[in-house]
């Protein structure tokens, strides 16, 4: 979807124009993607990439031109209901992920991972392996952490392009899995998702936060209890900024003009 035709049909989440999600839909909508066979990818916004959005405006229309942007977040849910879209539902890129591994068990379809560190990549193909016995796990990489050489990268995608992972769940972080789809699309033929932390949960290497305290709308709080060190700033710096922004556009004090 282009940008245009997004902020005609989505409302404005500051500097993203997520779609109105349902958790059901959206894998029959990335099924259609991975029928369609021309590579797609999928964003899943919150607080954090907004706010990279924001303050990068170049990173926002990479964002924003993803075939499909999910709500990861119930700030984001609650400025779409602000704006009308009753509808409106958080979809949780983790949750998303295992039911996307189940349904590509169930349809034939194949699957591959890339990112996190080779421990988690076979804590992943581990629990794959016990949970959805007979899913096709065709690809699965962790690349080095750093910036990779035009050769490393071309290898990668001669590897993807061999092995055809119908999903390549992509778990590099915002706003590096971001980058590395946009820049891929085109040259990859999978319907790349990019679902930051969920290899840690999925690994186990990481607590979930209770799925009541997410509706609450506080996944945020207790996750900086998990990892204090590495996510004060996005919480305790972004977040403020996040929520005074996003009343400054529902006054209307603050004007946006991308």
């Amino acid at each position: 979807m282009d940008l245009t035709e997004r902020k005609r049909q989505q409302p404005r989440v500051v500097s993203l124009f997520p779609d109105i999600c349902e958790h059901d839909v959206l894998i029959q909508k990335i099924a259609g993607l991975v029928r369609d066979g021309r590579g797609s990818y999928v964003c899943f916004s919150t607080v954090h990439m907004v706010m990279e959005s924001y303050d990068h405006p170049d990173f926002g229309d990479k964002v924003n031109g993803a075939d499909i942007i999910v709500t990861d977040g119930m700030p984001i849910v609650w400025m779409q209901r602000l704006q009308g879209s009753k509808d409106a539902s958080r979809v949780r890129a983790n949750d998303l992920m295992i039911s996307l591994c189940g349904y590509a068990r169930e349809q034939g379809m194949t699957v591959g991972f890339y990112g996190g560190t080779p421990e988690v990549i076979e804590a992943i193909k581990s629990r794959a392996a016990d949970e959805f016995q007979g899913l096709k796990v065709v690809y699965a990489y962790s690349p080095p952490f750093r910036l990779l050489t035009d050769e490393e990268d071309a290898a990668i995608v001669d590897e993807l392009e061999r092995t055809r992972p119908d999903l390549l769940f992509m778990g590099l972080g915002c706003p590096k899995q971001e980058n590395w789809m946009h820049g891929h699309k085109g040259r990859v033929s999978s319907v790349m998702l990019g679902v930051g932390a969920s290899f840690d949960f999925f690994a186990g290497n990481v607590r979930e936060c209770p799925p009541w305290l997410g509706r609450l709308g506080l996944e945020w709080l207790f996750r900086l209890t998990q990892e204090p060190r590495r996510l004060w700033y996005r919480y305790l710096v972004l977040n403020p900024r996040f929520i005074a922004l996003c009343i400054g556009q529902l006054t209307g004090l603050k004007r946006f003009d991308r």
